[in-house]
């Protein structure tokens, strides 16, 4: 990794770019949204950032040795992020992509996740974790090597930490507001029974897909 020439794409405000630079690579930030590159850039001035993503990266061909998407791969069409990377990537270079996943062998995660999926009139996913070629072709990147690492990761945030987490998805975003507050009057009331000192322990899978430049 040291020395390394990488694109963070859809960096946002720099957690994975953060994480690159302290393992010695040069890391080059790409986003489309101007406050995510704000914040970025008072978090990292010394990482450079352009506007742009991940289906029309602004870089030059065979520019990196590695392109990365923390849990910015879902806001592309794979049909064009994949030709772009590979046309951006050197030889033997790598793109990296990866996101948290529900751990669904946690039971009052589990239910939490029927719940959120009922409010929002959607139907819950699936609690199988899909194969390794199911997830590779869901990716979009069918035909390359791939590798697929699982890895499981906790941490403990504040009962209105997590509360506010859940309501910045877009599917909440969507709601009127009165099934919105009522949904999450009802959730504190359940949560706090659960952990009654307000701290909320969650817990993720990521998943992480590493696909080689043929």
């Amino acid at each position: 990794m040291a020395g390394a020439r990488v694109a963070d794409v859809g960096a946002g405000t720099g957690i994975a770019s953060v994480l690159l630079r302290e393992r010695g690579a040069d890391v080059i930030a790409v986003e489309p949204g101007e406050a995510m590159a704000g914040e970025l850039h008072r978090a990292l001035p010394g990482v450079p950032i352009v506007r742009g993503d991940g289906n029309a990266l602004p870089l030059a061909g065979a520019s990196c040795d590695l392109i990365t998407y923390a849990q910015s791969w879902q806001w592309t069409d794979p049909g064009r992020s994949v030709p772009e990377a590979l046309r951006v990537l050197r030889a033997s270079g790598a793109l990296a992509i990866w996101w948290n996943t529900t751990a669904f062998d946690v039971p009052w995660i589990r239910e939490q996740h029927g719940r959120i999926a009922h409010y929002c009139g959607v139907k819950p996913r699936s609690a199988v974790r899909p194969s390794d070629s199911d997830a590779i072709r869901l990716a979009g990147l069918t035909g390359l090597r791939v590798a697929r690492r699982q890895m499981r990761w906790s941490r403990t945030v504040s009962l209105d930490v997590h509360l506010a987490n859940i309501g910045s998805r877009s599917a909440f975003l969507v709601l009127e507001d009165a099934a919105r507050h009522a949904f999450f009057v009802d959730e504190r009331e359940r949560l706090g029974r659960i952990f009654p000192r307000q701290e909320v322990e969650e817990t993720y899978v990521v998943d992480l897909l590493v696909a080689l430049r043929p």
